[in-house]
């Protein structure tokens, strides 16, 4: 079921209805609802995964407390590292066995030997990674004795599965999420609106901009060899509109159908194309991924601390299992490695947390110094993104080689002035809301009724006229 499908039109509504006001006397009562409709959300997909999904959180529901409550230091180890294995042995095995076999055929190929070896022909279990996480950090966490055991196998369930987070993030903390589960809940007029506001804004996001980079991508990128250097360009530019607009999109449906049942998630993007610099970028793209590699690698493998040796050590570590994550292809390997190596100057001068306010703050223009930053990390950006975007090394390769020629200078082939233009408004939209939580947050406070209204009466006539066949969001495959 699509954030941006008829579908999920009627769903949501349906949800909030029984919600507020059929189970609206007990806490219980709406957590079953809230999980029987995520797993409905889920089964549409594909229900045979849904056990899968059933499976995994019965797994670290037991071995949480297993963990919990054991006195015997073995026996601790042994539930912990049980629940771990099986839930990376099932990532590993849809998501990466065929990487790795095919990746091995191909290294031995280069001494001559052959092997026909045993693939699998199955479908990706859409949100794998994502609910992997939420396990393996509630386990570790109380693996770490920073968290107690849920015992309530309801709560606990639907802080795995809650539908708005469930395929795609944000990648939630059972610090954060299972108390507000097992918290009674009072509906909020002013949390609701703004939870319709930041929906709203999302929708835009994916329908008016990500969809309408994507038909122009897929065509550049498709039949890049044809295309002049300016219009290879061009195509990365939309890329990285496209997977802003599209992932970011998803967070603000996501965040603010939570909103509207009461619950708040963690922020997921903080206007990352306005960063300084590439570890501020970081900081604001994929808020809740960056954060769990963070404090569930990075900090374990010993951070900042120790010599600068280590620091490198560590900050390509993460940044090469980050781009693991993403997708079993070497692309997103490169990908991580080129952040990798963007970032490696503040790491080894210390000034990675140089950047750590927002740009050009309480003013409405930013100075020449911060323009000149933002569109240096932009760029740099925009360069990574297309081993992202391309289907494989060689593709990416070709791509660049094309683009880097004496037509990168003259006028690009396919140059949509409608996309352009849309694209210059959100950046100015962005560019005024970039000190809240979103875009739209503050627009009742700053705009009065009559404008306010009818802006967002013009957001719903671009979302229906720019809105065709509906187009699945790029993580959706991670």
């Amino acid at each position: 079921m699509l954030f941006n499908s008829l579908n999920f039109a009627i769903f949501l509504p349906l949800v909030f209805i029984f919600y507020w006001f059929v189970v609206n006397k007990s806490l219980r009562s709406q957590n079953i609802l809230l999980l029987l409709a995520s797993y409905f959300f889920y089964a549409c997909w594909d229900w045979r995964f849904l056990f899968l999904l059933i499976f995994s959180t019965a797994l670290d529901y037991f071995s949480g407390i297993k963990i919990f409550e054991s006195t015997n230091q073995n026996m601790r180890k042994f539930w912990f590292w049980l629940s771990i294995s099986i839930n990376l042995g099932f990532l590993g095995i849809f998501k990466y066995y065929n990487f790795f076999v095919e990746s091995f055929v191909a290294g031995v190929a280069n001494f001559g030997l052959q092997i026909n070896p045993l693939t699998l022909d199955v479908l990706l279990p859409v949100g794998i990674s994502f609910y992997t996480f939420h396990g393996l950090s509630y386990v570790i966490d109380i693996y770490k004795g920073r968290i107690s055991a849920e015992k309530n196998i309801v709560d606990y369930s639907l802080f795995v599965s809650f539908f708005p987070l469930l395929v795609a993030g944000p990648i939630e903390r059972a610090t954060h999420l299972l108390p507000q589960i097992k918290q009674k809940r009072v509906f909020d007029y002013e949390k609701a609106v703004d939870g319709l506001r930041q929906i709203l804004w999302g929708l835009f996001k994916k329908i008016v901009i990500a969809d309408q980079c994507a038909q122009y991508v897929n065509t550049i990128f498709n039949d890049s060899a044809e295309q002049s250097g300016s219009t290879l360009l061009l195509g990365a530019i939309f890329f990285s509109f496209q997977i802003y607009g599209d992932f970011s999109g998803y967070s603000d449906i996501a965040i603010g159908a939570a909103r509207l049942l009461g619950i708040d998630l963690l922020k997921n993007f903080a206007f990352p194309y306005f960063s300084r610099d590439i570890a501020e970028f970081w900081r604001r793209w994929h808020i809740s991924l960056s954060t769990w590699f963070r404090d569930y690698l990075y900090i374990p493998l010993g951070g900042s601390k120790g010599n600068v040796w280590m620091k490198i050590r560590n900050t390509f570590i993460i940044f090469l299992v980050s781009g693991f994550w993403h997708g079993a292809n070497w692309t997103f390997i490169v990908w991580g490695f080129l952040n990798a190596l963007y970032i490696m100057p503040s790491i080894i001068f210390n000034t990675n947390r140089k950047n750590l306010d927002v740009v050009a703050q309480g003013k409405y223009l930013p100075s020449i110094k911060e323009v000149f930053q933002i569109v240096l990390t932009f760029s740099l950006t925009v360069f990574a993104w297309i081993f992202f975007r391309a289907n494989n090394l060689e593709h990416a390769i070709d791509y660049i080689s094309h683009m880097f020629s004496s037509s990168l200078f003259s006028m690009p082939t396919i140059a949509p002035v409608v996309l352009l233009v849309l694209i210059l408004l959100f950046i100015l939209i962005e560019w005024q809301g970039r000190e809240e939580e979103f875009a739209l947050a503050k627009l009742r406070v700053r705009w009065k009724s009559p404008l306010r209204y009818l802006f967002y009466y013009i957001i719903i006539v671009a979302i229906f006229v720019f809105s065709g066949e509906k187009q699945q969001f790029i993580y959706f495959q991670f």
